[in-house]
């Protein structure tokens, strides 16, 4: 019953939001860290593809180097864009669940009649 293409679609990109928060953590948890690389997620594009393929459940996550500059402790994580990410994809999450949500509560009322 759900595995329509939009369930499929949703559930998916709240996985990989879910994996862009965890990156993201782990770069802020290692912002004093020297010599870490921070990582980036990337799923978008894959997931576009995907849908437009009929088969959104083979969309897949891509977390790849950033290529911003390190300091001076070879770091090169930035708080600032840490948090813009950090603010963006909660919001997106909050989106993409209350769909789900819909979902499941449109699937409720036509059950109980």
């Amino acid at each position: 019953m759900l595995d329509d293409v939009a369930s499929v679609t949703l559930s998916t990109a709240l996985s990989a939001l879910a994996a862009r928060q965890r990156v993201s953590a782990n770069n802020i948890a290692n912002i004093e860290t020297p010599n870490f690389r921070a990582s980036q997620v990337s799923f978008e594009d894959d997931l576009r593809r995907a849908v437009a393929a009929g088969d959104p459940a083979q969309a897949g996550v891509t977390v790849t180097a950033s290529t911003d500059p390190a300091g001076i402790n070879g770091n090169n994580v930035n708080l600032d864009t840490e948090t813009l990410t950090d603010e963006k994809t909660a919001l997106q999450y909050q989106l993409l669940s209350g769909a789900m949500s819909s979902k499941f509560a449109l699937i409720d009322t036509v059950l109980r009649g």
